[in-house]
């Protein structure tokens, strides 16, 4: 039921447009079109395909290349200097397209590629799981009464002040070591972390309460879970996608920095991070080892971060209609013409 019919009923006039009400969501096609007028975002969502491309693509490269993540190549690396590729830049080959891993010749780019299929399982995952967790305790908290509203924010705001890499630290040290690690890193880091996201939606849950249409919502009989589903979701869809888009990224860096403390993705299993940790006894002998892991991980974390911004700039008119207006060339000349005009 709509305001308008709301105000018939009542033998009132209908109500003008209510100034305090949101924009409506913008459909796919404006959000598609104001995201590819973003170079930037345009550029970091080609990235990030790329990595998709090849984390899903890791077997069939690897067969391609003719290597494995496993295979030892004893005959590539120095004995005498401790292990370091022969060869320049880590021993890169034909056979071997980014060299082998130092100490024990397994090959570089099997092991980089199958490390990008973990940390964006990994990421995604916990990020999915912090999406589920924070809408599910922001609506709750959104739509209870006080000592629901109470009790559930005491509650967020545990797991917003916990230090998460601590506690998960402190679980994935006490988890016997036959449970699957990325399986539990993407649990832990899920469960531990999706406070932000509750606050946020509890926020936005207070302030779409109070519009009109969910008042007539809810005045039409409709049940609190029905009025979330069919007038709240829908307008929570761009700040929970733009802070979902913010949090994959800080999970891939969550996922590396535990695999480079030793209690995250164990070996043979290869990880980014891993192979960081592994790497600060060799950055001196084979920078290659260093840099090709570090340097994945800081495109990865680059593109995911403006690919989120420009995420937020399509999902926000405000935002879009700033750069629409306030830039480039044309722009600058419709505002020329209308002050000569003047």
């Amino acid at each position: 039921m709509t305001t308008e019919a709301l105000a018939a009923a009542g033998g009132g006039a209908a109500p003008g447009p209510d100034a305090s009400a949101p924009a409506p969501p913008p459909g796919a096609r404006q959000v598609w079109r104001r995201l590819r007028a973003q170079r930037a975002a345009v550029a970091g969502g080609a990235v990030i395909v790329l990595f998709v491309l090849v984390a899903a693509a890791a077997p069939l490269l690897a067969a391609l290349e003719g290597q494995d993540t496993t295979s030892y190549h004893a005959a590539l690396v120095d004995s005498a200097s401790g292990g370091v590729p022969l060869g320049t830049f880590g021993g890169v080959s034909p056979h071997h397209w980014l060299g082998v891993e130092p100490g024990t010749g397994r090959d570089m780019f099997a092991r980089l590629a199958y490390g990008a299929r973990v940390s964006l399982i990994v990421a995604l995952g916990a990020t999915v799981l912090q999406v589920l967790f924070g809408v599910l305790f922001g609506l709750l908290a959104g739509l209870g009464r006080r000592f629901v509203d109470g009790l559930l924010s005491r509650i967020t705001d545990v797991f917003v002040i916990m230090p998460a890499l601590v506690f998960a630290i402190a679980l994935l040290a006490v988890v016997p070591s036959g449970f699957p690690r990325p399986v539990l890193l993407m649990l832990v880091l899920g469960l531990l972390a999706w406070g932000g996201i509750a606050k946020i939606v509890r926020a936005q849950v207070l302030t779409l309460k109070s519009l009109d249409y969910v008042a007539a919502s809810r005045l039409a009989g409709s049940s609190g879970w029905r009025t979330a589903r069919r007038e709240l979701l829908p307008a929570l869809v761009a700040p929970v996608l733009t802070y979902a888009a913010i949090l994959l990224p800080s999970n891939i860096v969550s996922e590396a920095g535990l695999s480079f403390l030793g209690i995250g993705v164990t070996p043979p299993t290869p990880s980014w991070g891993q192979m960081l940790s592994s790497a600060t006894t060799w950055y001196q002998a084979d920078s290659a080892y260093v840099l090709l892991p570090s340097a994945l991980l800081f495109a990865t974390t680059l593109a995911f971060t403006v690919f989120a911004d420009g995420v937020r700039t399509a999902l926000d008119p405000r935002a879009a209609s700033r750069l629409r207006i306030g830039t480039g060339r044309r722009g600058r000349g419709r505002r020329k013409n209308g002050e000569d005009a003047r």
